[in-house]
C-alpha cells in the first residue's frame, strides 16, 4: 500500500482516537460532576450529622452537668470505697454529713468515721457482704471528721465488681438521726408506760361486746393471777369477781355504763385465780362506738388497790384511836406540829390553830436543861422511842407534870418521816405519889430523908462503891445539949432548931451527898465517891466534917431567942465492903459518943488508928502552910545524860527542909498539897526557881545548852491562868523557853483532853517543851497520845527496876521506845541504876537516861561541882 493511501487512514485513526479520548474525557467530567454532586450531597449530610452530633454533644454535656448537680446535691450521700475501704468518690451531701471538705475526704479510710462502739459491727457487716449478703442495709453511729458524735446513719451498701472480682463498695448514706431518736423515744415511752403501769399496779384490757371475748395486758394477768391458757370470755371474767360483788357489778355495767353511756368507774373485789387471794381493785373503762352509734367494745384499766384499802381502814381505826383520852401530837421530821387531838388541846389549853406549824418547845417549862432534851432525842434517834416524865407549861403559864412518850414513825425504807407524841397529865397522880413518898421516905418536920430512905440509899451506895472501888463515909451527928433546949424553951423552939440545922446541913455538903434525920436531934450525912485511897478518903471526910461543924456552930435565931449550939460527929468509912448497913450506923454512932467524950464540938473516927493518922495529917497541913510562908523548900538536881554519858541537863526535884524534922520527902507532902490546893503556890515557886537556875546556867559555857525538867501537877496544869504564869515567868527571867521542859504526869489526861491539848499548844507556841512523866503507868495515855504536842516520853522507873530479870518489863520498854520512834518522840528512861539496865535500854534503842548510875539528886552546888569534875576528867 502506498504512502498516500495510508495517510487518510491515519487521520481517521487519529480522529477516532482523539474522539475516543474526548469522549472519555467527557465521561470523566460527567463522572467527576456526579462525584462532586454526590460529595456535595454527602457533605450536606455530614454537615447535618455534625449538627446533630453537636446538638447531641451539647445535650450530653448538659445532661452530665445535670447528673453531676443531682449527684452532688442529692438528699442522700454517695460514697465509693475501694477494696481497702478508702474513699475514692463522694458527693457534696456525703461530705457535708461526714463534716469535711470533699477533697479532704478522698483517700480517707471510712473506718475513721465509724463510731468506736460500732467498729466491730461495721467489720461484721463487711464480712457478711463479702460472704454473699449483697446488697446490705446497715444502721450505725457515725462521727464527723472532728471526732464528735454527729448523727445516726443508714448505709445502703453494694459491692462493685469487675471481671468477677470485687473492686469496691458503693454506699448510699442517709441521716436517720431524727428517726432513730423518735424510735428510741417511742421505745422509752412505751417502756415508761409499762413500768408506770407495773409500779402503779395498773393493768389494761379490751372487751369485745359482740363476741364476749377479752384481751388483757401482762400486768392485768398478774393482778388476776391468770396465765395465757385462762378462759378469756365473759364467763371467765365473771368467775374472777368476788361473789358478794358480782351481782352489783353486773347491774352497774348494765344500767350505768351500757344503757346510760357513763364511764365505768368502780371499786370491787376479786378472787385471784392462782392463789384464791381476795384483792380490792379499781376498774375504769369507756365504751367504743361504731359509726351507727352502737357500742362494739370497751377499753379500760384495772388497778390493785388492796394496800390503799387496808391503809384506809387502818386510817379510820387510827382516827378513832387518835381522839382518845390521851393527848396526841404529830410532827414532821423537823419537829413542826402537823396535827393535835382534842385531848391535847384540853390538857395544854392551846387550840389546834395556835400550835399547828409551831414547835412543841413552846410548852417547855424551863425546868429541864439542854442536856435533858439532848439525851431524850438521842434515845429517840437510837431506839425509835422515848418515854418518861417531863414538866411542861400550859397556855396560861401553869407548870404541870406529864407522862410523855415520843415514837418515831418510819417509812418502808426505815427512814424517819414523823414523830408522834402521846402525853398524859399526871398532876393529880404526881401530887398523890409525892405525898405518899414524903410520908413514907421523908421526915415531916425537916423534909429530909428519913431512916427508911437513908437505908435504901446506903444500900445503893455500898453497891456503887463496890463497882467503882471508891470509898464512902457516914457522918453521925448529934446536937449537943438539945434536951436542955427543949426543957427550957419548949419543943416548938426545939423544932425550929432542928429545921434550921437541917437547912445548914443541906447547904454545906456536896451535891449528891445525902442528909437524913434519924429522929430527935440525930442526923446522918452519907458521903459518896470519895478517893479510892482510904487515907485520902478519910482526909476528905474530915474536911467536910470541919465545914459541917463550922456551919452548925453559927448562932441560931429561934423566934425571939438567939441560941448557940455545938455538934458532936462520929464517922466511919464503908469502902471495905465487909460491914453491913446496921453495923455501919452502929460504928458511926459509937464514934459520935467518942466525940462527946472528947469534949463535944468535934469529929471522931471509929478507927482509932485512922483518927491518929488524921490528926497527924492535920498537923502536917499546918506545917506545910508555914513552910510556904517561910520558904523552907529547896530544889535538888538529878543529871540527865545521853548514850555517851554526856550531861544534857537535869530534872529539878523539890525537897522540904523542915526546921525541926529535917528533910521531908515529896512522897510525904505532895499528895496533901494537891488535896488542899497548896500545890499551886508550891508549883509556882518551883517554876520560878527553875527559870532562875536556867538564867544562871546561860552564863556558863558548860551549862548554856542544858535543859531543865520541872514536874507539873494536874491541878496546877488545869488552872485557868497556868499558861499566863509560865509565859510571864519565862519572860521575867529572859531564858530560852526551849530549855524549859515541863513534865506533866498521865493524870492530866483524866480531865478535859481538849483543854489539855489547848494548854500544851499555847506553851509550845512560845517554845516550851513537854515530856510525859511516868509514861505507861496510867490507862488513858495511849488513847490520847497522838493528840498531845509532846517532845519526849519518860519511861517510868517501875519498868526499869526489874528490866534485867522481867521479860514483861523488857517487852513494855521495847514497845514504848518503838512507839515513840514511830511518832518522832525522844525517850528517856528514869531509875537507871546498873550497867545491865543501861545495856538493855541501849539495845532497845533508848538514848537518854536518868538515875543513880549517873548521879543522885543533889543541891545545885554539888551538881555543878560534879559537872566541872566530869568535864576535867574528859
Amino acid at each position: 500500500m502506498s504512502k498516500k493511501q495510508n495517510k487518510p487512514d491515519q487521520l481517521r485513526i487519529t480522529a477516532e482516537a482523539r474522539l475516543a479520548r474526548e469522549s472519555k474525557r467527557i465521561d470523566d467530567i460527567r463522572s467527576t460532576q456526579e462525584i462532586l454532586h454526590e460529595l456535595h450531597v454527602h457533605q450536606i449530610e455530614l454537615e447535618m450529622q455534625n449538627e446533630e452530633l453537636r446538638a447531641a454533644k451539647l445535650e450530653l454535656e448538659e445532661s452530665h452537668e445535670h447528673y453531676l448537680e443531682l449527684y452532688d446535691f442529692a438528699p442522700v450521700g454517695y460514697l465509693t470505697l475501694n477494696i481497702d475501704g478508702k474513699i475514692e468518690k463522694a458527693n457534696l451531701t456525703a461530705a457535708k454529713l461526714l463534716g469535711g471538705v470533699r477533697s479532704k475526704l478522698i483517700q480517707r479510710n471510712f473506718n475513721h468515721f465509724v463510731a468506736h462502739d460500732n467498729q466491730d459491727e461495721w467489720r461484721r457487716h463487711l464480712f457478711n457482704m463479702l460472704a454473699g449478703d449483697n446488697p446490705l442495709t446497715i444502721e450505725l453511729s457515725l462521727l464527723r471528721d472532728s471526732g464528735s458524735l454527729y448523727f445516726y446513719g443508714r448505709l445502703e451498701c453494694m459491692l462493685l465488681e469487675q471481671d468477677g472480682e470485687v473492686t469496691g463498695i458503693r454506699i448510699a448514706l442517709s441521716d436517720i438521726t431524727k428517726k432513730h431518736s423518735d424510735d428510741e423515744a417511742l421505745r422509752e415511752s412505751e417502756a415508761l408506760l409499762r413500768d408506770s403501769h407495773f409500779l402503779a399496779g395498773l393493768g389494761s384490757y379490751v372487751l369485745f361486746l359482740s363476741t364476749g371475748l377479752w384481751k388483757s395486758s401482762e400486768m392485768l394477768d398478774e393482778i388476776f393471777g391468770i396465765d395465757e391458757q385462762y378462759n378469756r370470755t365473759i364467763e371467765g371474767w365473771a368467775a374472777l369477781i368476788h361473789p358478794d360483788d358480782r351481782q352489783s357489778l353486773v347491774e352497774y355495767l348494765k344500767h350505768e355504763v351500757i344503757e346510760n353511756g357513763r364511764l365505768f368507774d368502780k371499786e370491787y373485789r376479786i378472787i385471784r385465780h392462782n392463789d384464791l387471794a381476795e384483792r380490792w381493785v379499781h376498774g375504769m373503762g369507756k365504751l367504743q362506738m361504731e359509726a351507727k352509734g352502737r357500742a362494739y367494745k370497751m377499753l379500760g384499766t384495772i388497778q390493785d388497790i388492796t394496800v390503799s384499802k387496808l391503809a384506809e381502814a387502818d386510817s379510820r381505826i387510827a382516827a378513832i384511836a387518835f381522839e382518845s383520852q390521851e393527848g396526841m401530837v404529830i410532827t414532821d421530821i423537823a419537829g413542826t406540829i402537823l396535827r393535835v387531838n382534842s385531848a391535847y388541846t384540853a390538857i395544854t389549853g392551846y387550840t389546834s390553830a395556835e400550835v399547828i406549824g409551831k414547835n412543841p418547845r413552846i410548852m417547855q417549862s424551863g425546868r429541864h436543861d439542854k442536856n435533858f432534851y439532848d439525851a431524850m432525842w438521842k434515845t429517840v434517834l437510837n431506839k425509835g422511842s422515848w418515854e418518861g416524865e417531863v414538866w411542861n407549861k400550859r397556855k396560861n403559864a401553869e407548870i404541870f407534870p406529864e407522862h410523855l412518850m415520843i415514837t418515831a414513825v418510819k417509812d418502808a425504807e426505815g427512814m424517819t418521816t414523823n414523830y408522834v407524841g402521846t402525853l398524859t397529865d399526871i398532876t393529880v397522880t404526881r401530887e398523890a405519889a409525892n405525898q405518899i413518898q414524903h410520908l413514907a421516905f421523908y421526915d415531916v418536920l425537916t423534909r429530909l430523908p428519913n431512916r427508911r430512905l437513908l437505908m435504901d440509899r446506903l444500900s445503893l451506895a455500898l453497891a456503887a462503891s463496890l463497882r467503882s472501888g471508891k470509898e464512902g463515909a457516914l457522918l453521925f451527928l448529934d446536937l449537943d445539949n438539945f434536951k436542955t433546949l427543949n426543957d427550957t424553951l419548949g419543943h416548938e423552939t426545939g423544932d425550929q432548931l432542928l429545921q434550921q440545922a437541917a437547912q445548914r446541913l443541906e447547904s454545906t455538903v456536896r451535891e449528891g451527898d445525902t442528909v437524913a434525920r434519924l429522929g430527935g436531934d440525930e442526923f446522918v450525912v452519907m458521903l459518896e465517891n470519895l478517893s479510892s485511897h482510904r487515907m485520902e478518903a478519910a482526909a476528905q471526910t474530915e474536911a467536910i466534917g470541919a465545914k459541917v461543924l463550922s456551919a452548925l456552930n453559927q448562932t441560931y435565931q429561934l423566934g425571939m431567942h438567939k441560941y448557940h449550939c455545938t455538934t458532936s460527929i462520929g464517922s466511919t468509912l464503908f469502902g471495905d465492903h465487909k460491914t453491913d448497913i446496921d453495923e455501919l450506923l452502929k460504928q458511926a454512932d459509937i464514934a459520935m459518943y467518942q466525940a462527946k467524950k472528947a469534949g463535944r464540938n468535934t469529929l471522931r473516927f471509929f478507927d482509932l488508928q485512922m483518927q491518929a493518922n488524921i490528926n497527924a495529917r492535920v498537923a502536917l497541913e499546918t506545917q506545910l502552910r508555914n513552910a510556904i510562908e517561910k520558904r523552907e523548900f529547896v530544889l535538888y538536881y538529878q543529871v540527865q545524860v545521853d548514850h555517851k554519858r554526856r550531861a544534857l541537863g537535869a530534872e529539878a526535884l523539890i525537897r522540904w527542909e523542915h526546921t525541926e524534922l529535917g528533910f521531908i520527902s515529896p512522897a510525904q507532902f505532895i499528895s496533901l498539897a494537891e488535896e488542899t490546893g497548896l500545890i499551886l503556890s508550891i508549883g509556882q515557886w518551883v517554876l520560878e526557881s527553875a527559870c532562875a537556875q536556867l538564867k544562871a546556867w546561860q552564863n556558863n559555857g558548860l551549862t548554856r545548852e542544858f535543859t531543865l525538867s520541872v514536874n507539873v501537877s494536874a491541878k496546877q496544869f488545869h488552872e485557868a491562868n497556868f499558861v499566863l504564869q509560865v509565859q510571864e515567868t519565862v519572860k521575867h527571867y529572859a531564858i530560852n523557853p526551849a530549855l524549859l521542859k515541863l513534865e506533866p504526869t498521865e493524870s492530866v489526861l483524866l480531865e478535859d483532853i481538849d483543854a489539855t491539848v489547848e494548854t500544851m499548844n499555847a506553851l509550845r507556841a512560845i517554845g516550851v517543851h513537854f515530856a510525859l512523866d511516868d509514861f505507861g503507868t496510867g490507862f488513858s495515855s495511849l488513847q490520847y497520845l497522838k493528840k498531845l504536842p509532846l517532845n519526849q516520853l519518860k519511861i517510868d522507873q517501875t519498868f526499869v527496876r526489874d528490866l534485867v530479870t522481867d521479860n514483861n518489863d523488857q517487852a513494855i520498854v521495847r514497845t514504848i521506845i518503838a512507839m515513840a520512834q514511830s511518832m518522832n518522840l525522844q525517850v528517856i528512861a528514869e531509875g537507871v541504876e546498873t550497867e545491865e539496865q543501861l545495856l538493855l535500854l541501849q539495845q532497845s534503842g533508848c538514848k537518854h537516861y536518868q538515875g543513880y548510875l549517873f548521879g543522885k539528886p543533889v543541891p545545885i552546888e554539888q551538881f555543878e561541882a560534879s559537872l566541872t569534875q566530869s568535864n576535867e576528867l574528859s
